[in-house]
């Protein structure tokens, strides 16, 4: 079907200043061209945290972890024996990752999954060094003002330049998987590792 032309002056100014933006966002998706992650950045950010946490059970039953639904809502999943949390991002156009709605809640630990185009990032936190970092720790901050502000925070994560506080918690899909390891073996009582 033929597009119809734009004959309404008032569409034709805004489509205008629609095609000088273009340009402001073209970069980035010209960035994920040709990744096989770049579907994910297309779908609506409701199905994206769903689309994180599939691809997190299905890495992690890849890597030999017994992978099952969570007995609570308050995790995503059980995997290795521990309640897990999964927190999901695609880079930002500033390079960061954003895992965002991390809430003091039943689990054991968060993995933090991040992908930019050619690469992914990922991060195993015990709840209790989420707990003892909140407000404090670098890049881990409150998400909202006021009374929402105090249960719900956000880990920022720019993988060129990862805080101190949580380089043991991975960064490598191979790191992560191995501070997963540990814990899993630790069991739910023994992941209260703090700063």
């Amino acid at each position: 079907m033929t597009p119809l032309p734009i004959r309404d002056p008032d569409v034709m100014i805004l489509a205008g200043i629609a095609t000088a933006l273009e340009a402001d966002y073209a970069s980035e998706s010209l960035a994920w061209e040709g990744s096989p992650f770049a579907w994910i950045k297309t779908r609506p950010s409701r199905q994206i945290g769903a689309i994180g946490e599939k691809l997190v059970a299905g890495y992690f039953a890849a890597k030999d972890f017994d992978v099952v639904k969570s007995p609570n809502s308050d995790a995503d999943r059980k995997i290795g024996g521990l309640l897990t949390e999964i927190k999901f991002s695609t880079r930002w156009a500033n390079g960061q990752y954003k895992f965002q709605q991390l809430r003091d809640q039943a689990y054991d630990v968060a993995i933090c999954l991040g992908v930019c185009p050619f690469d992914a990032h990922c991060w195993v936190l015990p709840k209790a060094t989420i707990l003892s970092g909140w407000g404090t720790a670098r890049g881990l901050t409150s998400q909202h003002g006021g009374q929402r502000g105090r249960d719900t925070a956000w880990l920022d994560v720019n993988p060129a330049d990862v805080p101190e506080w949580l380089s043991p918690f991975g960064g490598s899909l191979r790191e992560a998987t191995e501070v997963f390891r540990q814990l899993a073996e630790v069991g739910p009582l023994g992941t209260d590792s703090g700063l």
